[in-house]
Order: structure tokens, then C-alpha cells, then sequence
């Protein structure tokens, strides 16, 4: 059995990683990734860091300690950015009645120091397991996963992995994905004081929009995923016209197609695409996709039976959950490039995801030094002798 995480240490360095700022955009992930580096490599890491992108930077660490699986934490190192609203400065981690506050307290940069923490103590006990331990930390989840698909696609030999995202220290082994075409509704353009002279594009996309509101509640919420519930679609943007006195030739409708385990954008793309032809027909509307917005990724699950899922529920229930799931995400994070990847996983760590994006964020202080304890316990019990 590995030691017990140090309190002390796991503060001091969710602090540092609090006060780097990372906000995405722009990134930022350079600095976390450093530290990261900085914090593994005395410990025996073999630690790279990537720059997959202009100014972004991905970081691995690898500990190979004899034959035997490959299992990895990972996070990612990038927040939302800060925004107005906070009763203490955002990059100061503060403590108030318990919780920890400050941007990236539970999105992630405390499952990341959480995980650091783990592998610490899994280094100083290599004498007890064998196999190869992996920290992997990628940038711009917040935004379209880049660093996470840029990894996984020249990453194939990952056995299981352990996603941190803030759960309440309980056990996520499946997520929604999302996929966000846009749509151009088409009419013709007029002057304003004639508008019957041309065809209003705005208009013509009001008559799209209860179709769109439709398919969701007729055909969308009859689907169901046992651990993750419906799929979904609806408009999250509308742009049309461009000058005060013309009647506008285009409107560009963003759609937001939330997508369950089953389900991949090709499948989504084809039933709006379908949905687009009907309107067409029934009300002889010119509209087209144009083209895709990036996203997180798509929706995947890990299978209850799985040894990383057993293995993940048994360490959170000996930490004192009772009720460890498996639950599933609303939202998407990078599970599903490491399961395309080949790998089995589960999504676990401390702190509640609706606070993640508010001012405010935090994560309770005794939640996050648990899991600390249940990063390591997987990792032992994936790796031990």
C-alpha cells in the first residue's frame, strides 16, 4: 500500500497551479506544463513536452518500472477564462469555510494536483508494482480537445486511464459528446422600404427554428442512454443581415447536437441534413450546412464490467462514497480520444461541475485531499504485484 498524500504538499501545489494563469483562450498551458516537468522529472519521470500547436504545449511523463500494463492520468492544464464577480482574486487560491477558491480549483488544476501527488507517491513505492505509469496533461479541453486529439491519435498503447474532471470524488464512465454545425438559411436582398421586393432570411429562419425545437422533443427525447439520458439539439446562435436597411439574404443558424454514446457526428449529420431536406420541401426554404463548429469531441462510455471501472468504484467506495456510480457527464471531456485510442477509462475527482465555469469556482478541501488517496489507490491496484 502506497503512502498517504501529504496535505500540506497537495495545497501548496494546487496554489502554484492556481496562481499560472491558463486561461483559453489563449492557452497559456507552457507555464503549467513547465511546472509540471519541473514537479516529476526529480522523481524519475522521463517527461516531454509537446508543442502540438503554435504557443500550446502538451506534457507527458513516464515512469517505466518493469513489465506490466500502461495506465495514465490525465487532465488538462487550460481553465476558462476568469471573468468578473469574484470575492477574492481568481489566480490567489483562498480558503473560506472549507472550500478552496480560485479558477481551475475543481476545473482541473485540482484533479491535476491531486494526480501529481499520486504519481509522487507511486514513484516512492516502485518496489510494490510493476508496469509503466503515465502522467499526460493536455491543453485546450475548454475549448475543441486539440492537445488531447493530437495525443491520442500518435498514442496507442495506453491500457487504462483515469480522466480527471471534478465528480464529487465519484465514478463517470461515460460522457455526451457534441457536434455544432452551422446552417444558412437563404433568402434575397431588398431595400428596407420595399421589403416585398426581396425575401427576408431572418424570417425564413424563424420558420426553421420550430422544426429544429420539434425534432428535439419528438424524436431526440425518446432516446435514452442509461447513464448519460437524452440526446439533444437546439439553436445556440443566430447572425443575419448586415446593414440597417436591407433586407438581409442570409441568417446563419448555430446548432448544438448533444450526441449519447451510440451516436457520432456522422449520424447526427445525416438526420439534419435530413431534417434541412423536409423543410425544403414543405416550405420551400433555401438552407444549407455550411460548415462545423470544433468541439470537445464525441460521446463514449466504458463498459461497467471493465476491470478499470471496477477497479475505479472500489477506490472511491473505500474513500467513503457509498453511492460511487457508474454516473455519466452531460457534457464531454477528453475520455473519449483516449478510448479511440484504445484505452479503457473512467472520469473521476473532486469539486462539482456546476461550479467549475462561475466566479467562485471551488473545490472543498477535504474532497480534494480524498482524492489524491483514490488516484493512488487505482494506480496501485492497476499496477501491483
Amino acid at each position: 500500500m502506497i503512502a498517504q498524500p501529504q496535505p500540506t504538499r497537495l495545497l501548496t501545489t494546487l496554489t502554484d497551479l492556481v496562481a499560472i494563469p491558463s486561461e483559453n483562450p489563449p492557452g497559456g498551458e507552457k507555464a503549467v506544463a513547465e511546472y509540471i516537468r519541473d514537479w516529476l522529472a526529480p522523481l524519475g519521470f522521463q517527461v516531454r513536452l509537446e508543442e502540438y500547436a503554435p504557443g500550446r504545449f502538451n506534457a507527458e511523463a513516464v515512469l517505466a518500472n518493469g513489465p506490466g500494463p500502461v495506465f495514465a492520468f490525465n487532465t488538462h492544464m487550460d481553465t476558462v477564462p476568469a471573468g468578473d464577480g469574484w470575492q477574492s482574486d481568481p489566480f490567489t487560491l483562498t480558503e473560506r469555510a472549507g472550500n478552496l477558491y480560485g479558477r481551475g480549483s475543481c476545473d482541473c488544476k485540482g484533479p491535476l494536483a491531486a494526480m501529481l501527488e499520486a504519481l509522487r507517491l507511486m514513484a516512492e513505492d516502485r518496489g510494490n508494482w510493476s508496469g509503466t505509469l503515465m502522467g499526460v496533461f493536455t491543453g485546450d479541453e475548454e475549448v475543441a480537445s486539440e492537445g488531447a486529439k493530437y495525443y491520442c491519435a500518435r498514442k496507442q498503447d495506453i491500457d487504462m486511464v483515469v480522466v480527471g474532471e471534478p465528480t464529487g470524488n465519484t465514478v463517470f464512465s461515460a460522457h455526451k459528446g457534441s457536434f455544432r454545425p452551422r446552417v444558412r438559411v437563404l433568402g434575397r436582398a431588398a431595400h428596407s422600404g420595399s421589403p416585398h421586393l426581396g425575401e427576408n432570411a431572418i424570417f425564413a429562419a424563424g420558420l426553421l427554428m420550430p422544426r429544429i425545437a420539434a425534432y428535439h422533443d419528438d424524436v431526440l427525447s425518446q432516446r435514452s442512454h442509461p447513464l448519460v439520458g437524452n440526446p439533444s439539439l437546439t439553436v445556440t446562435r443566430i447572425s443575419g443581415g448586415h446593414a440597417d436597411n436591407v433586407i438581409p439574404d442570409a441568417c446563419e443558424l448555430l446548432l448544438d447536437r448533444r450526441l449519447i454514446p451510440g451516436e457520432t457526428d456522422d449520424t447526427a449529420m445525416a438526420e439534419i441534413e435530413a431534417l434541412l431536406d423536409s423543410a425544403r420541401k414543405d416550405l420551400n426554404l433555401r438552407c444549407e450546412i455550411t460548415g462545423k463548429n470544433a468541439t470537445t469531441g464525441g460521446a463514449t462510455e466504458t463498459a461497467e464490467e471493465a476491470e478499470i471501472v471496477q477497479i475505479s468504484l472500489a477506490a472511491c467506495r473505500a474513500s467513503g462514497q457509498s453511492d460511487a456510480g457508474p454516473f455519466g457527464f452531460q457534457g464531454a471531456c477528453d475520455l473519449v480520444h483516449f478510448i479511440d485510442a484504445g484505452a479503457t477509462g473512467t472520469v473521476i475527482g473532486a469539486g462539482d461541475i456546476r461550479v467549475a465555469h462561475k466566479p467562485d469556482e471551488y473545490v472543498p478541501r477535504d474532497e480534494f485531499i480524498v482524492s489524491a488517496k483514490i488516484y493512488g489507490d487505482i494506480a496501485q491496484q492497476v499496477l501491483g504485484n
